[in-house]
């Protein structure tokens, strides 16, 4: 049985925790349910609803990464925090092998379900159209250039590519707009470059996360008139 540090009582509805929070706390479902869904450009996909005596939000515990998923309360559920000592020590007492094991498996598993959920969503056109833009790196603004875009997301060719995962400001120039768009996104996925041979140029893979209804519905119409 868990060792538990404390108990917190959640309303149908109220949010436990946001997909891409930061926090490693485990919780397990005392009484009610709990519904754990993930959000892809607007729309809400729900990925497994959990009952009485299930524990949750091992997976930040684990590869010590960021919300995989958001968790909502169905009805009035009473979750059981798990002490993060006891955790801690049981932990430990694997090897480091099995450890690393552990840790692997379950950031391959992000990484595969951050690729499943992209895509599920391919289903708008995607054009390829030379479009000018950038972004800022750590260091400095890039200026670069996309062949490759859809109302979800675009391909931009980079040698030194953002890690996957890491969020960013992108500024996007469509023709006969007198401002460029500003779209926050995220790197789903990295294609470094691996030699001469290699066919597909380097860059990253990225899917937009927020822009305004007005800019949403912009790219909408642009992409449709020269899909």
């Amino acid at each position: 049985m868990f060792t538990l540090a404390s108990e917190e009582t959640y309303q149908d509805g109220q949010i436990i925790f946001k997909e891409d929070s930061s926090g490693d706390w485990v919780y397990v479902i005392l009484s009610g349910a709990v519904e754990i869904s993930r959000t892809v450009q607007g729309q809400k996909f729900v990925l497994a609803e959990l009952n009485e005596g299930e524990a949750f939000g091992e997976l930040s515990f684990i590869g010590g990464i960021k919300r995989t998923a958001t968790a909502h309360a169905v009805g009035e559920t009473t979750l059981g925090i798990i002490d993060r000592d006891s955790m801690d020590q049981e932990f430990n007492k694997l090897s480091s092998d099995f450890r690393s094991i552990l840790v692997s498996s379950v950031k391959r598993f992000k990484n595969m379900m951050d690729r499943a959920c992209d895509f599920s969503t391919r289903k708008e056109n995607r054009v390829l159209k030379t479009l000018s833009l950038n972004y800022k790196d750590r260091e400095s603004f890039i200026k670069a250039y996309t062949k490759d875009i859809s109302n979800g997301g675009i391909f931009i060719k980079a040698k030194n590519p953002l890690k996957q995962g890491e969020q960013f400001m992108l500024n996007l120039q469509l023709p006969d707009l007198p401002e460029p768009m500003k779209i926050k996104c995220q790197v789903a996925w990295v294609k470094k470059e691996e030699g001469e041979a290699d066919a597909h140029p380097p860059g990253m893979g990225v899917k937009f996360l927020e822009m305004s209804d007005k800019d949403s519905q912009t790219l909408k119409k642009y992409i449709k008139s020269i899909a």
